[in-house]
């Protein structure tokens, strides 16, 4: 919401000499987001002033149409005389009334003027446009000012309002009232504790009934509905300059006299309004909901299905409005309506909020309502419209007026008078609650103990509802920076858990890996896992669905992590980062067994009893914690030492291996197929039992290279490949931490190639090695792979490092040699391998 500090000051009286950066830290004290403070109209310098224009020479023999205009400036230029000027304008004549920007003046973007000679005249100034003075939008032509706009020299600088500062507010979803003049001011009438002049107070002119005739089907979809009615208006009548500068102001384009009125009310009191052109109406209006099938070709000059959640405003000829989107093309006010219906409601906000998702029509009205208008507004907007456009266009208003009140009046809430010192921690003055609640409105009666109020909240705050709400408004209208920071002690000895030093461990790790860690939005949808490829017994599809997504397309959260990093994947390699290595760690949401499909909302002003304790934890989903990669591109990189080497599903095994390594845990592999990775290069991924060096029964997640329909899917590059693995059941599966052994003994390394049938996993080859070498071996390191003639079709070589060590003596070669058959002959009774020759 964009507020002009001038149209504030209208409605409170504002300390003197406060500037518009106080005035936005004062606001911003007590809630509001005050983004930026605007000072319109501070590049323009100079002699800016009214002219009449005396005479017009039509210049000819250019390609254009171009004036030469003789125009009084009054004494503005020295001397008194006409002013020479060149203008390629049409649309004034002699004796307008215009406005002069003489040499020496400088206009908005730095644009200087200067005499000069153009066309075969000399040019002494510039006869301006709106769009030139930097006030509002219009190519059209020139601002042409009533004949009672002031003397021909007279400053315009006041009068066309050319500096002004505007604050502009980012109005979060609970706070609608501010997006108007009248919320802001109220606002600031509280901060400064000055009065407060409503411009909603307007005295009711007319009579209930004999208005244009309407009924509400529902009163949950309509609670209010008013129309009023003018004859007569001049479709040619022009709105007054201040009105299109205070439009502009506040971000609206200026566009007839009729339009611009509803337009001006809704920014000046909250209030939407819709003009119609009653002579296109047919027959009493009805507001009730949209039937199957039924169609409006809108403003826009869009055909829209309309949905049976819509509330439609309608007439015998069928849909007129889709209420609080947008009006009907059929029934539009146009230039040259004479008589109009003006339309102002309250429509039901969700209503309002589900319609303009699913049309993608968001609007000024739109969002006013969706967040909550002020339920009493709506005939005193409808008045004050009538009445401007009685005022300024000339309009006969109805005597009769349309007022369907099917609401109901809001019940007081009880409150602790103490309350809000109890919750801010601050000691307020007796009296203090009361004082601040009757600020914002509030209807507040204390019990003869002073101990509880009842309070009634105002029509238009829809947002207090609770006894922490009113808290709140006393809390912030005291002054957020009245609240102590008092930070709580730490109990000595305590640190990091072990659960977080594991997941900086991972981080770190893979970061130093060469990997580089993103963040991504927790929200799929069926289509995410369509691209994965899953099954439909997949449990992997069984998610948890949101009550209200952001996006329709994404509704479910995630239950793996992979597709968000998929999709990070394929912005970085389009923006020409073809060599990728990314990381996550994030939360999965698993929906359990018989959990109910709605959480329950416990009450805040207490806490919740087993019971409700109980039903929440029930509906909320398992959270595991997991981490994931995806390599793209070349792992190592090309360069003048020679070829890079591409990533492949060794270095997604190798990923995981160093998230293992870092929580302190050993991971290895074996063959596995799962959805998304590629049959044959899939690796299930299991934690090492530190007992016996064994592979225990702890599946931790899957590691390979994805599935050439899943790279296609997504749009991956060719032979992406991933690996997720699960951190807390490796954080489970970790040891108790201790102090590494080191010995200061020195090691007995040997070599031994293993002759194998190419479907025996390495893994496998590794592991009867390590059971069968004994207590004596340190480690075990695959460093070459071989296959060709030497060892015959359908088998590979195998080369391993196995490195032996003794804690409490030198080995001698014949202990490792010993070892190492020992370990070559479990091999081969467990894999079939054979000493190469």
């Amino acid at each position: 919401m964009r507020v002009p500090v001038s149209w504030l000051r209208e409605y409170v009286d504002l300390p003197a000499g406060l500037t518009a950066r106080d005035l936005a830290a004062g606001l911003i004290s007590v809630g509001l987001e005050v983004e930026t403070v605007d000072e319109i109209g501070a590049d323009i310098a100079g002699p800016i002033v009214l002219g009449r224009v005396r005479e017009i020479e039509e210049l000819t023999g250019f390609k254009k149409p171009v004036r030469y205009c003789r125009v009084d400036v009054g004494t503005a230029n020295g001397s008194g005389e006409p002013q020479g000027i060149v203008c390629g304008a049409r649309n004034f004549s002699e004796g307008a009334l215009v406005v002069v920007a003489l040499p020496g003046a400088t206009l908005p973007g730095g644009f200087a003027i200067s005499a000069r000679t153009t066309y075969g005249r000399v040019s002494e100034g510039m006869i301006c446009s709106a769009t030139e003075l930097g006030l509002w939008e219009d190519h059209t032509g020139i601002v042409v000012l009533p004949e009672d706009a002031g003397e021909p020299g007279a400053d315009a600088y006041d009068l066309l309002g050319l500096r002004e500062d505007v604050l502009d507010i980012a109005v979060t979803p609970d706070r609608g009232y501010a997006l108007s003049i009248r919320g802001v001011a109220r606002e600031a009438a509280a901060v400064y504790g000055v009065p407060f002049r409503d411009p909603a107070d307007i005295e009711i002119t007319g009579t209930p009934g004999g208005g244009y005739p309407a009924t509400v089907a529902d009163p949950a979809i309509c609670s209010r509905y008013v129309l009023r009615g003018a004859t007569g208006f001049d479709p040619d009548a022009e709105s007054p300059l201040w009105m299109k500068r205070r439009l502009a102001h506040t971000g609206v384009r200026p566009i007839s006299l009729a339009v611009d009125v509803t337009n001006y009310v809704l920014m000046e009191l909250g209030q939407p309004l819709h003009a119609w052109d009653r002579d296109k109406l047919r027959g009493p209006i009805e507001v009730r909901l949209a039937r199957s099938g039924e169609q409006l070709e809108t403003l826009d000059h869009v055909k829209r299905t309309l949905d049976p959640d819509d509330i439609l405003i309608t007439d015998e000829s069928g849909p007129i409005n889709i209420a609080g989107i947008m009006g009907g093309l059929e029934t539009e006010i146009s230039l040259t309506s004479t008589n109009v219906i003006i339309e102002a409601a309250h429509f039901a906000e969700t209503h309002i909020a589900r319609a303009a998702r699913r049309h993608q029509l968001s609007s000024e009205s739109s969002r006013r309502f969706e967040r909550g208008v002020d339920s009493e507004l709506p005939l005193a907007a409808a008045t004050r419209a009538v009445n401007l456009l009685a005022e300024l266009g000339g309009a006969i208003v109805d005597n009769g007026y349309t007022h369907v009140d099917r609401s109901t009046p809001r019940e007081p809430v009880a409150i602790d008078a103490a309350l809000p010192a109890r919750v801010s921690g601050v000691d307020y003055p007796a009296g203090t609650a009361v004082r601040r609640l009757r600020e914002v409105g509030c209807a507040v009666t204390e019990a003869e103990s002073g101990a509880t109020l009842h309070v009634t909240p105002p029509s238009w705050r829809p947002d207090l509802t609770d006894p922490n709400d009113f808290a709140e408004e006393v809390i912030r209208l005291e002054g957020y920076s009245e609240i102590p920071s008092i930070p709580p002690v730490v109990p000595a000895g305590r640190g990091l858990t072990i659960g977080q030093r594991i997941r900086r461990a991972v981080g770190r790790g893979l970061a130093g890996a060469g990997f580089v860690e993103v963040l991504s939005y927790p929200f799929v949808g069926q289509a995410q896992f369509d691209g994965l490829r899953l099954a439909a017994d997949d449990e992997r599809r069984n998610a948890v669905r949101l009550a209200n997504p952001l996006n329709d397309d994404e509704p479910l959260l995630r239950t793996t992590l992979l597709p968000g990093l998929l999709r990070t994947l394929v912005r970085n390699v389009g923006r020409g980062f073809s060599d990728a290595a990314l990381f996550e760690i994030g939360l999965v949401y698993l929906p359990k067994a018989g959990a109910p499909e709605r959480a329950p909302i416990p009450p805040v002003h207490r806490g919740p009893s087993p019971d409700e304790r109980a039903s929440v934890e029930a509906a909320i989903p398992d959270q595991p914690r997991r981490v994931a990669a995806v390599l793209a591109g070349e792992r190592d990189p090309s360069g003048w030492w020679g070829k890079g080497r591409p990533a492949t599903w060794a270095d997604a095994i190798e990923a995981a291996r160093e998230v293992g390594y870092s929580a302190g845990v050993e991971l290895r592999a074996r063959a596995a197929e799962r959805a998304p990775w590629h049959p044959g290069r899939c690796a299930a991924l299991y934690v090492v039992n530190n007992t016996d060096d064994s592979v225990s029964g702890t599946l931790v997640g899957y590691a390979g290279e994805l599935h050439p329909r899943v790279i296609s899917a997504y749009g991956l590059p060719a032979r992406t490949v991933a690996m997720e693995v699960e951190l807390d059941l490796i954080e489970g599966a970790r040891a108790p931490a201790g102090a590494p052994e080191v010995s200061g003994l020195p090691a007995a390394a040997q070599d031994v190639a293993l002759v194998v049938d190419n479907s025996v996993p390495a893994a496998d080859v590794e592991e009867a090695l390590r059971s069968g070498a004994g207590d004596l071996l340190e480690s075990v390191r695959l460093f070459d792979v071989y296959t060709g003639e030497q060892v015959g079709e359908g088998r590979k070589s195998l080369a391993y490092n196995l490195r032996f060590r003794a804690s409490d003596r030198t080995l001698t070669t014949e202990e490792a040699t010993a070892a190492r058959d020992a370990a070559v002959a479990a091999a081969a009774s467990r894999t079939g391998a054979t000493l190469r020759g």
